[in-house]
């Protein structure tokens, strides 16, 4: 019976998929979740896949799931996905990573919203407070493990979060939100759909927030250093339908945050950030498959409260073009090319211009051999000029604009098989290759010092580059879910931090010396991944996930890890994971999970000497009600089993319960 459902479900999802893509080029997520009581992703092939189908490893977030979580931040959310480290500097501030290498402004994870990348390109890093979307616009997340930059895009190394958002044409979203609890929190939103006659819609979207700080428990980070975080944001999303066939989405965005920000290895500093967006999506199908051709512009203002305020500015414009196409009902061919300007002045002394031009190719095919067996062969090869216009301080070191007139040339390449034996059992075996590209910081962004020594970028650091072998089993029960990943990564050319402990330019006649980032390590990475999900009767449900990795560095001669801040094997934990319990019926539902991290290592706020962080397990719950007439009143907390806990060798994370409100109509 079993068996009749599922080629039902998949003939269906085949023929909702067409008539979607016949009549209009947005997909209508709702109505395929509802066809295969799962959500379903288009973002590695552009065609409707099951996460268990799709070339890579996926897990996806659903609307509910993020609503039973009763987690307010994106990083709360997302380090309830197996092998998602999550560090937790300040009420404010997570850093975020896939499989460890996690790291303070981690810069390997493209982080996306409907496709726009909002990764901040100055550090390479996401400041999670400053995406333009509120919790409750939040159709599903789709977290994608290991280098994807041929399915997905420029620089996604280690993973993918593509964060997609009602759609306004088909999803009647309209909802407000009212938050407050303890520690000073408080936090509004709202989120509306119109229709402005019968070829265009609109979503339009905003909140505010704010909240203390984690109080201080020591004599650093001083008082002056801390701030309380604070959040603006809002977001408007117009589609409209042309012709019958052809499709204009256009999206815009503003948000403006501060928080207290982890500097350098493990000072605190203020931190305020404004951001701005704006991209247009055209989209039309045609004889020769469907064609899209997009543009967008980030924005980016950021001040850091270092060395007397360091102020960027960075600009990022993208275009890109694609084809999909059929050959026969087999063969789905993706043919893409993509080009992108990028911009950052020097600071905190200015007066240059940092920028690259990449120039990009794609191709993607993904081939059904038969019913139970598809491959998915993915390349594309990026092309990244590097310029910079302007003076440069008296007696710095590389004090001429010719060090920075170079290329670099790397492809990324992606090989995915996945073989489905029987309706119940799912594998999968894949080949990644990713190229993390420095970012302008590194590459000439930083500029300090006064002439006895200089901090400053290097235009000669080179990509590192990540290969990832993975091989993947799930198999589907009555009432569960069983997955299990086995990986290994080989990751060349690692970069760090600045470290003045070690001189990186020696003093000559006429320049003085200096520091700056350098490629320092190589270094591998194996491990393992434990899922499982399911229902049992009652109305709970429950689930659990295990990861274990075990890092080597391999660092260069005369490096060491520590200072210069790569020291992954001490700061990866070797085991994370999480148990968890849902409930509902009637009105009622509740939520609650158990997130544990073992033992690591990390650099300490007095020094920056590593130091043990002891193994700690954090709880999470929320217990909603649904009063009528589209009013939910919800309890819920995070860290719930400590007032304070040790998470880094930074402040110290806090129990935070909150009351929310919310009425749709």
């Amino acid at each position: 019976m079993k068996t009749t459902l599922f080629a039902g479900a998949s003939v269906g999802l085949c023929m909702l998929a067409s008539a979607t893509a016949a009549s209009a080029q947005s997909i209508d997520y709702g109505a395929l979740e509802q066809l295969f009581n799962e959500p379903v992703t288009t973002s590695a092939t552009g065609s409707p896949q099951r996460a268990t189908q799709a070339p890579a490893d996926m897990q996806i977030i659903s609307a509910a799931d993020i609503r039973r979580s009763g987690e307010v931040t994106l990083p709360g959310v997302l380090q309830r996905v197996a092998g998602i480290d999550v560090l937790n500097f300040s009420a404010g501030q997570a850093d975020v990573n896939v499989r460890g290498y996690d790291q303070v402004s981690s810069p390997r994870l493209l982080v996306l919203v409907n496709g726009r990348q909002v990764y901040l390109d100055h550090y390479g890093l996401t400041v999670w407070a400053s995406l333009p979307v509120q919790m409750d616009e939040i159709r599903q997340i789709e977290v994608v493990k290991g280098p994807n930059s041929a399915l997905f895009g420029f620089n996604a190394v280690s993973g993918v979060v593509n964060i997609i958002t009602f759609n306004p044409k088909f999803d009647d979203l309209n909802v407000a939100t009212a938050r407050v609890g303890d520690h000073g929190q408080r936090t509004v939103s709202l989120a509306t759909t119109v229709k402005l006659g019968q070829a265009i819609s609109a979503r339009l979207s905003a909140g505010a927030e704010k909240q203390n700080e984690w109080a201080r428990t020591g004599a650093l980070p001083t008082a002056a250093s801390l701030h309380d975080p604070r959040r603006l944001s809002t977001a408007l999303d117009v589609v409209a339908q042309l012709a019958p066939k052809t499709e204009l989405r256009a999206e815009g965005s503003w948000s403006n945050i501060q928080e207290d920000s982890v500097a350098g290895g493990y000072s605190y500093t203020a931190m305020k950030m404004i951001t701005s967006s704006g991209k247009a999506t055209l989209t039309s199908d045609t004889r020769l498959g469907q064609l899209q051709a997009q543009a967008y512009e980030n924005r980016l203002t950021a001040k850091y409260g270092l060395a007397g305020g360091i102020n960027w500015k960075n600009t990022i414009d993208v275009v890109s073009v694609q084809d999909l196409f059929k050959i026969g009902a087999a063969n789905t061919i993706r043919l893409g090319g993509e080009y992108r300007h990028n911009t950052l002045n020097t600071a905190p002394i200015t007066g240059g211009k940092v920028s690259y031009d990449v120039w990009s190719a794609s191709a993607m095919w993904n081939w059904v051999v038969n019913d139970k067996l598809t491959t998915t062969a993915a390349l594309r090869f990026d092309k990244l000029s590097l310029a910079r216009t302007g003076p440069f301080p008296a007696r710095i070191p590389l004090g001429d604009n010719k060090y920075w007139n170079r290329d670099i040339n790397e492809p990324s390449l992606n090989l995915t098989a996945a073989w489905r034996p029987t309706d119940f059992d799912t594998f999968r075996l894949s080949y990644g290759r990713g190229v993390q590209a420095p970012s302008l910081t590194e590459l000439g962004g930083v500029q300090l010092g006064s002439g006895p020594v200089y901090l400053l970028g290097n235009p000669n650091l080179r990509p590192t580059i990540v290969a990832n072998y993975e091989a993947a089993y799930d198999r589907e029960l009555k009432n569960a879910k069983l997955g299990v990943r086995f990986f290994l990564q080989d990751w060349t050319d690692l970069k760090s931090g600045i470290s003045t402990a070690a001189m990186d330019f020696a003093p000559t006649a006429t320049t003085a010396p200096g520091f700056t980032y350098r490629n320092v390590s190589d270094s591998k990475m194996k491990g393992v991944e434990l899922i499982a999900s399911g229902k049992v009767a009652g109305g709970f449900g429950w689930r659990a996930n295990y990861t274990y990795t075990d890092v080597k560095d391999s660092l260069f001669p005369g490096f060491n890890a520590v200072q210069r801040y790569v020291a992954f094997a001490q700061t990866t934990p070797k085991s994370r994971g999480n148990l968890g319990v849902d409930w509902s019926g009637g009105p009622w539902e509740a939520d609650a999970n158990l997130h544990y991290v073992g033992d690591f290592q990390w650099y300490d706020i007095t020094n920056g000497a590593l130091q043990p962080v002891k193994a700690y397990a954090s709880l999470s719950s929320r217990v909603g009600y649904k009063a009528g007439d589209g009013l939910v009143f919800a309890v819920g907390g995070q860290n719930l089993l400590n007032a304070r806990q040790q998470q880094t060798r930074g402040l110290q994370a806090e129990r935070r319960v909150q009351f929310t409100v919310s009425k749709s109509w």
